[in-house]
C-alpha cells in the first residue's frame, strides 16, 4: 500500500463520519522501545520519544535512524510504568534556534524536570546533550500519574501537563490546590525570561493564593493535550479513577482559567465534593466514557485531523483507549455540542500516543510492541469513489499559476457539485458550491497566496477529483 494519497479536505458532518470513514492502521515503523510520544520538527522526520528516555528519528519511509537524536537515559528515572521521558516540543522557530523542550521524571526520587535541548548545528540528526538547560522542576509525591505532555500553543507559549501526583483519589486535593503545579495546564513564556516569564494574560497572575503558571486546574493525569492545528481550539484527555474517562475542550482565544473539576468530579459524576467549588464554576467534559471492557478504561488523547488525504476525516478529533485498544472520533459541531463515533474496535495494543506529520497525517504509537502506525481510511484507497480525468477534464491556466488561476471545465448533469482550494496544511483558500451543469470557466485571484503546492478537488454527488496544481 502507498503510504500517501493526496485527496480532498473538507468537512462533513459527523453524522456521516461512521458510515464513510473505514479506519485502519498501517504499519510504519518498529524496532521502537516502549514508543509514547511522536512529533515532528517542520520537515519529513518524525520523532519518537521512548520512555526509557531517548529519542529515536524516522525517516520519511518509517526506517529508524540508528543513532538516537537525544539519549538521556542516565538522567531518567523509569523504574514505574508512568514514570520516564514523557513529553517534547519542538520551539516554533526551531529551524532558527534549535531548541527543544522535553518533560521527564528524574533520578533517583521521580521528580518532573522540563528542560530545554539544542540541535547539534552540524548534524540536524543529533542533540546536544550537554545543552540542557533546565526551565522548570518539581517533586512527584507518587509514582504514578505524571502527565508529562508538552506543546506550544497558537500563541507561542508553552503548555504543559501534569498529573495529580498519583496514588489514588487525589489524597493531597492536588487537583484543586492553587499552590502547587500538580494537577494543572501550565503556560509558560519561554522565550521572554531566563529561564522563563509568566504571560502577562495568564488568568491567575494577578490572583494570590495561586501560582502565576497556571493555565488550567482540576486535572486528574492529563494524558496528551493538542492544539488544532487549523483552529487553534485546546484539547485535553484526562484519565480518569475508575469508572469514566474524559476528554476536555477549550475553544481558541480562551481566558483560561478553567477548573475540570478533579478530584470533586470524575467525569461528569460526583466523586469527592467537600469543600468543592459550585458545580456551576467547573468546566465539563465535552465526551465521557464509561470503563467496560469494550470501551477501556485509560483514554490517549489524540489530535484533530487537517491533513491533506482523507476528507471524511477532516475536523474530527481522534483518540483511543490504552487498554482496549478502541479508536474514536469526536467533532464539535459548532453550536457547543459535540458528537462521537467509534472508528476502530481495535484490540488492546496499549496505544500510549498520537502525533501528526508535518502535513498533518496521524500517527499511533504502540507502546508494548514498539510500533508505530500511520491512520488511513481505506474508503479512499480503493478509488471507487474517484472521478477520472477521463471522465471529466479540467484544464488549469496557467501551470503553474501566479496571481490568477483560471480553470475550465464541463460538468454532467448532477443533484450536487463544488470545488475546493486548499493548502497542504488543510486550509481552505477558495470555494464554490452549488456548480451548474456544462461548460464553466472560473477565475479566483491568488496574489497573495504564498508560492507551493494546493489541492484542487472537485466533488461531484459523493464522488471526488483531486488534481495538484503549483504557484510560483
Amino acid at each position: 500500500m502507498n503510504r500517501f494519497f493526496y485527496v480532498l479536505t473538507f468537512c462533513l458532518p459527523l453524522s456521516l463520519v461512521a458510515q464513510v470513514i473505514d479506519l485502519e492502521l498501517e504499519l510504519f515503523a518498529s524496532g521502537l522501545q516502549k514508543p509514547v510520544a511522536i512529533r515532528h520538527a517542520g520537515d519529513e522526520r518524525l520523532f519518537v520519544l521512548e520512555q526509557p528516555g531517548r529519542i529515536m528519528i524516522l525517516d520519511a519511509e518509517g526506517s529508524v535512524v540508528p543513532t538516537p537524536f537525544l539519549d538521556i537515559r542516565s538522567s531518567v528515572c523509569d523504574n514505574a510504568n508512568e514514570r520516564g521521558l514523557l513529553g517534547l516540543a519542538f520551539h516554533p522557530r526551531y529551524a532558527e534556534n534549535g531548541y527543544f523542550y522535553v518533560n521527564y521524571t528524574t533520578e533517583p526520587d521521580g521528580a518532573t524536570v522540563v528542560s530545554r535541548f539544542s540541535v547539534d548545528p552540524d548534524n540536524r540528526n543529533r542533540a546536544l546533550p550537554e545543552s540542557e538547560k533546565v526551565v522548570l522542576t518539581f517533586d512527584q509525591p507518587f509514582g504514578n500519574h505524571n502527565g508529562g505532555d508538552l506543546a506550544f500553543g497558537p500563541d507561542g507559549y508553552l503548555y504543559i501537563a501534569t498529573g495529580d501526583g498519583g496514588s489514588a483519589n487525589d489524597p493531597q486535593d492536588n487537583g484543586q490546590d492553587r499552590l502547587t503545579f500538580l494537577g494543572k495546564i501550565l503556560r509558560i513564556d519561554v522565550d521572554g525570561g531566563d529561564p522563563y516569564a509568566i504571560p502577562e494574560d495568564n488568568p491567575f497572575s494577578q490572583v494570590d493564593d495561586t501560582f502565576d503558571e497556571i493555565w488550567a486546574l482540576g486535572l486528574r493525569n492529563p494524558w496528551r493535550i493538542s492544539f488544532d492545528r487549523q483552529e487553534g481550539d485546546l484539547w485535553i484527555a484526562d484519565v480518569g479513577q475508575s469508572a469514566f474517562e474524559e476528554i476536555n475542550f477549550e475553544p481558541s482565544g480562551d481566558p483560561g482559567g478553567r477548573n475540570y473539576g478533579w478530584r470533586c468530579y470524575e467525569g461528569n459524576e460526583a466523586f469527592l465534593t467537600q469543600d468543592c467549588p459550585a458545580a456551576n464554576q467547573l468546566t465539563f467534559p465535552v465526551h465521557t466514557y464509561a470503563h467496560s471492557g469494550a470501551n477501556g478504561c485509560s483514554v490517549t488523547g489524540g489530535y484533530v485531523y487537517r491533513g491533506p488525504t482523507f476528507a471524511d476525516m477532516q475536523g474530527v478529533y481522534i483518540y483511543a483507549d490504552f487498554c482496549s485498544g478502541r479508536i474514536g472520533g469526536l467533532r464539535a459541531l459548532g453550536n457547543g455540542e459535540f458528537s462521537n463515533e467509534v472508528l476502530l474496535d481495535g484490540v488492546n495494543g496499549q496505544y500510549s500516543s498520537f502525533g501528526e506529520d508535518q502535513n498533518g497525517e496521524l500517527y499511533l504509537a504502540a507502546r508494548s510492541a514498539g510500533q508505530i502506525f500511520r491512520l488511513v481510511d481505506t474508503s479512499f484507497v480503493s478509488g471507487t469513489r474517484e472521478i477520472t480525468p477521463e471522465e471529466m477534464p479540467i484544464t488549469v491556466r496557467p501551470q503553474p499559476f501566479g496571481a490568477t488561476l483560471t480553470l475550465e471545465m464541463e460538468l454532467p448533469p448532477a443533484r450536487s457539485a463544488s470545488l475546493r482550494i486548499l493548502s497542504l496544511d488543510g486550509k481552505l483558500l477558495a470555494q464554490r458550491e452549488d456548480l451548474l451543469p456544462g461548460r464553466q470557466t472560473l477565475e479566483f485571484p491568488t496574489a497573495d497566496w504564498p508560492r507551493g503546492t494546493y489541492l484542487l478537488v472537485l466533488a461531484i454527488d459523493g464522488r471526488r477529483r483531486v488534481e495538484r496544481i503549483v504557484k510560483l
